[in-house]
């Protein structure tokens, strides 16, 4: 399987990220760093199922959409804010890159996935890994990249 790409969602995302500039976001929406700890947290979970996919291992996969604000500042205290996330998330993206790279046909090993992507998308069955790949490419990092996006001043409703 061909990370390509995830590589440049991930860059359009860390392009972002280092453009820097955010708002504080709307109250109960999630701010640039709990975001980017998000995606972070999220990609060593996909790590995790993609090492058990290779390794031939039973495995199930849940998204993160419903991490608690506490364990996200937490892991934004851990790494000293955006900058430090902006590093983990390098970090994290490129170690599940180069996993992906290294499936050939074991992505399409059915994996239990447990998607949350507000109303738009909801998966709770097997899935081949690959397809879940591919929506963590192609729906979660865009929504994410959108999040950070609207916390630009020109953007953000809350500072006019």
């Amino acid at each position: 399987m061909d990370s390509s790409g995830m590589r440049r969602a991930y860059d359009e995302v860390l392009a972002e990220v280092a453009a820097g500039g955010f708002e504080p976001p709307a109250d109960g929406e999630l701010s640039a760093e709990q975001i980017v700890a998000h995606l972070a947290a999220n990609d060593e979970l996909m790590s995790e199922a993609t090492e058990a996919v290779l390794a031939g291992s039973p495995f199930a996969y849940y998204d993160l959409e419903t991490i608690h604000r506490p364990q996200l500042d937490a892991l934004v205290a851990e790494h000293g804010g955006l900058d430090g996330l902006a590093a983990l998330l390098r970090a994290t993206s490129q170690r599940l890159c180069a996993l992906v790279d290294r499936l050939g046909p074991a992505a399409d090993t059915p994996v239990d996935t447990h998607l949350h992507e507000d109303v738009d998308l909801r998966v709770g069955e097997p899935l081949p890994w690959r397809r879940t790949l591919d929506l963590h490419t192609r729906v979660h990092l865009p929504k994410h990249l959108t999040q950070l996006r609207a916390l630009r001043p020109e953007l953000h409703p809350h500072t006019r």
